[in-house]
């Protein structure tokens, strides 16, 4: 009965952590878009009222003009909106998830004990440090460089460098599926604290300036206004690494794979790239901005050739399986017993999902023969130690036609 509620747990956890995504790195994108596309005005009532950038949109029947003001308006007239929450119920609802699908179930998701022998607690220790210890790095980094002349490239391949080694080290500590959602999470981590640390702070001392009166230092006020807009902007670049990153635990070709780290490197670097040809793209058509053209380029061929390079070779054993004789249940029956029935037996009955009758194979054949031979997602990390051959011997049976006798 745990077991049952905590699949509800995850899912509706799940369903909040995506919706509440959605919204976050719509509105990221959204004023990155407005940012790239605001015009400087040229009519005297809007450029005395401070206005240093404007456009018209429509949308849904309706016309929009946004504008933007450098430091603050002189007055609010309506009800101020601010852009957090959406930041804080992702990183909360991802957190929550993480907690009841990772660190509650240590043992099972988070430790692969052919990589690191260790207790839960060690495991789930050591996992909340990636999160905190990346946040401090990266947090410094931006300060010390990223106003400084060439800074924000620094502050780019420095992050590559710190983002490249965490994923070297997640996947030699973790399970390769915890360890992609590990960085993943690192870098969300960083997003959120962006927004709690620096961004609304910011925001909330010019609102206190503007509204109550009292002179403050321009130079000051500016710098706020800097901050909060550097911090937005690395935001919106480690989105889609960060994206690819919780998408990838669903496919454990990616985690299983000899060089995985690489592979999860590579492909945060291409989402960076093409990341960066969006943001320019506006300002491009604008006259602000370089030709993006070549990141988008070259985040394609990083994509490609992580392609081509995980291209498996042609097996043997696949083109001759056909030939071979039909497998009977009473041989698949064996490795399940050993394999799955920990899991899938009389005691235990994880996802409320049996193996251990004839009746329950049959039911859950297309599953086994997926999540075992397709996916090789069972066991979960290959905790009961399937071999190959134990793997091909249920492929051919699934492809047999599945016997039950």
């Amino acid at each position: 009965m745990d077991a049952y509620f905590l699949d509800w747990a995850n899912l509706l956890l799940r369903w909040v952590h995506v919706i509440t995504a959605i919204a976050w790195i719509g509105s990221s994108f959204y004023f990155v878009f407005l940012d790239n596309n605001l015009i400087r005005p040229n009519s005297p009532d809007l450029l005395e009222k401070g206005v240093d950038g404007a456009m018209w949109a429509v949308h849904g029947g309706g016309f929009y003009n946004p504008q933007k003001y450098m430091v603050a308006p002189k007055k609010i007239h309506t009800k101020l909106h601010w852009f957090y929450w959406e930041s804080y119920s992702t990183w909360l609802s991802g957190f929550a998830l993480f907690t009841v699908l990772y660190l509650w179930n240590a043992g099972t998701f988070l430790i692969d004990k052919s990589l690191m022998d260790w207790s839960s607690a060690q495991a789930i220790c050591a996992a909340l440090a990636f999160l905190v210890v990346f946040w401090f790095i990266y947090d410094v980094i931006s300060r010390a460089f990223g106003f400084r002349q060439n800074g924000e490239l620094i502050v780019g391949a420095s992050m590559f460098v710190v983002i490249a080694f965490a994923a070297w080290l997640a996947c030699h500590l973790f399970a390769g599926r915890a360890a992609f959602l590990l960085v993943g999470a690192m870098i969300a981590t960083a997003m959120s604290a962006n927004v709690f640390f620096w961004i609304i702070p910011g925001q909330r001392k010019v609102v206190a300036a503007m509204t109550s009166g009292v002179a403050m230092d321009p130079k000051e006020l500016a710098m706020h206004g800097k901050r909060g807009k550097q911090r937005s902007v690395h935001n919106t670049y480690f989105t889609l690494p960060v994206i690819f990153a919780m998408l990838s635990n669903h496919y454990s070709f990616l985690y299983t794979h000899e060089k995985h780290w690489v592979i999860l490197v590579m492909m945060m670097l291409s989402g960076a790239l093409i990341r960066q040809f969006f943001v320019q793209r506006h300002g491009y058509h604008l006259g602000r901005a370089k030709n993006p053209w070549p990141f988008a380029v070259a985040g394609v061929v990083v994509l490609v050739g992580v392609i081509v390079w995980m291209r498996p070779a042609p097996s043997a054993s696949d083109t001759s399986s056909s030939k071979a004789a039909p497998v009977s249940y009473a041989q698949v029956q064996q490795v399940f017993a050993q394999r799955c029935y920990s899991c899938h037996g009389e005691q235990v009955q994880m996802k409320n999902v049996r193996f251990d009758s004839p009746e329950g194979v049959k039911q859950h054949a297309i599953g086994i023969y997926q999540q075992a031979v397709v996916l090789r997602q069972m066991p979960m990390n290959n905790a009961t130690g399937i071999t190959e051959e134990e793997r091909l011997l249920i492929k051919r049976w699934f492809e047999g036609g599945a016997a039950l006798k």
